[in-house]
């Protein structure tokens, strides 16, 4: 429910504070009074698209506050805790709009904000759409649409087929995504085909070579040992001769480095008889003679293996071009061959198992179609159950909006396809009087019977017992009474006042018939304020009693204090607490 809403600088309102109460509430006034603005600030609350050329001239902006009732437990109250917007205890909230103005004309910006939270601007609608259902002149338009009529069935049908057209759309979204799965992997069907292949031809050269890991460093290490056999051979002997001496005595002249540090070991042995810093380095010395009798041994071991073959650098050759030729294609080196074949293995297995993919996928289409099958079935058969008696609900409607004689006929006949809403094309069919023709709403209804359908409609989705419908809160009727008048406008008065016992109703109306019915009546009017048109708080005002007479008279002759449009506006107001 929408409890207020306070508007600064929209339009022809400096400022206003439109307090809102449960049941019917009429606004009216004269022609371009403010109640468009009222009308587009509750848009703007709503969600509705801004425009900058609605702020009030010589204002920098424009801002919209309204504070609406969340129910306990409902969607708007979900989505409002997902925006993080604050809700008060009793579960009221407040919705901001504002609009400035860009410089030198330019389109300005909008902001929106949630219970203290900046929002994008869907927010709003994605709240309000739970809270509030607007009709208009647009919504005629929409009365037009047979998605809107079949919208409108639907809800009347119930709470179980709602469900049913649920699930219908969960296995249709379902079906479509494995369709879409299924058709791309039946189009890929040749490159994947073309891909296997090449993993495959990889992955058998690969096993066919059987690299080991770091096997081409290796390969790299012992190849460079056997092109230099000779000089190894050389450095090393050489080596062992300087540390160790000829071991065949052909170097007579030669002393070797071990035999020059035992003797340096024994002279300091001895001289550290009287030094202990002596002593200390003789034994260093000495640690020194072990460690190169270890080199000169290991070295004399190396010489002994070290051979020239070149059988076997023609192998180490061989081996290293064929790791090269997989290093090439798969990696920069062969443990980037293994990750790369590791990988190909497990793709190898993706692809292979396509065709078994591609059955599965079939198979579950074909039992998504025999359950949407299924389900559209019930939801046919659920629809011509309900468009009977949803026929007859806006038909009795009819005739009490002065339509006596008209004929409502809501036709479910088969579409070209099965979609998401089933395999249904629902079309609403106006007979306008006795004898005319049935012709479809979209086509031969006029403005006014337009009108009075939508709000037979709403009455009956509301208030028949065999409807299952959830309905928003609040109903926002604007221009309802467009086109209609006399006899007409009283019944129109009664449904609204009937649809206000099941819901919050805001209508704004030009007729008196029609606002003679209300719980609570405002009016809305225009001050001077230095010779511009200007509404402020005190220009919107809630009448009862003789002010209320004087606003319905006015409505009624254009004149507040003829006594017969008073007479006359007395007689409506007790005709409608009569007639409720």
């Amino acid at each position: 429910m929408i409890e207020e809403i306070r508007i600064a600088d929209l339009g022809v309102i400096g400022r206003a504070h439109v307090e809102l109460s449960p049941g019917l509430t009429v606004l009216t006034g004269e022609t371009g009074a403010g109640k468009t603005m009222v009308l587009t600030a509750l848009n703007l609350l709503l969600g509705g698209k801004a425009d900058a050329a609605t702020v009030r001239t010589g204002a920098a902006g424009a801002s919209v506050e309204g504070r609406v009732l969340l129910p306990a437990g409902g969607d708007a109250l979900t989505r409002a805790d997902e925006a993080g917007a604050e809700v008060d205890d009793d579960g009221s909230l407040v919705l901001v709009r504002t609009i400035t103005v860009g410089t030198e004309g330019g389109a300005g910006r909008s902001r929106a904000y949630v219970g203290g939270r900046s929002v994008p601007q869907a927010v709003l609608g994605e709240i309000a759409e739970h809270l509030v259902t607007v009709h208009g002149q647009s919504d005629q338009a929409r009365l037009r649409s047979p998605a809107h009529q079949r919208e409108a069935l639907d809800a009347f049908v119930g709470a179980e087929h709602t469900q049913t057209l649920a699930d219908l759309r969960a296995a249709w979204a379902e079906r479509t995504r494995v369709q879409d799965e299924l058709d791309d992997l039946v189009e890929r069907a040749r490159d994947r085909s073309r891909e296997a292949e090449l993993l495959r031809l990889g992955l058998a050269e690969v096993e066919r070579v059987d690299p080991q890991p770091g096997e081409d460093h290796e390969l790299t290490a012992e190849a460079e040992r056997l092109a230099h056999a000779e000089d190894l051979r050389v450095a090393a002997t050489g080596a062992h001769v300087a540390l160790a001496g000829d071991p065949d005595g052909a170097a007579v002249d030669v002393v070797s480095a071990v035999d020059l540090v035992e003797q340096a070991r024994r002279t300091l042995e001895h001289a550290g008889a009287h030094d202990t810093a002596l002593g200390a380095l003789a034994t260093r010395a000495g640690e020194a003679g072990y460690l190169l009798a270890d080199v000169a041994a290991e070295l004399s071991s190396y010489v002994e293996d070290l051979a020239a073959d070149p059988r076997r650098l023609d192998v180490v050759h061989q081996r290293r071009a064929e790791l090269a030729t997989l290093t090439r294609s798969y990696g920069s080196d062969v443990d980037e061959v293994l990750a790369w074949a590791d990988t190909a293995g497990r793709r190898l297995l993706e692809l292979d198992g396509g065709d078994e993919r591609i059955e599965q996928l079939r198979a579950r289409r074909d039992e998504l179609d025999t359950t949407l099958g299924e389900l559209a079935g019930r939801v046919t058969a659920s629809r011509r159950a309900g468009a009977q008696q949803l026929a007859n609900a806006v038909t009795a409607e009819l005739a009490g909006l002065a339509m006596s004689g008209a004929d409502l006929r809501v036709q479910v006949e088969p579409a070209q396809a099965l979609g998401p809403h089933g395999a249904d094309q629902v079309e609403m069919l106006l007979v306008p009087h006795a004898g005319a023709p049935a012709r479809p709403l979209g086509k031969g209804a006029s403005g006014g019977e337009l009108s009075r359908v939508m709000l037979a409609l709403e009455v009956a989705l509301a208030t028949s017992p065999d409807s299952g419908a959830s309905r928003p809160g609040t109903f926002v009727f604007d221009e309802v009474d467009a086109g209609v008048g006399g006899k007409a406008a009283v019944e129109v008065g009664r449904r609204l006042a009937m649809l206000a016992r099941q819901s919050q109703v805001l209508v704004v109306t030009h007729l008196a018939q029609v606002a003679a019915f209300a719980d609570h009546h405002l009016v809305v009017t225009k001050s001077q304020a230095a010779g511009v048109d200007v509404v402020t708080d005190s220009d919107v005002r809630s009448v009862t009693g003789e002010d209320r007479v004087r606003e319905l008279a006015r409505m009624l002759s254009g004149q507040a204090d003829s006594d017969a449009a008073r007479t006359h506006a007395a007689e409506l107001l007790e005709q409608s607490f009569v007639g409720r």
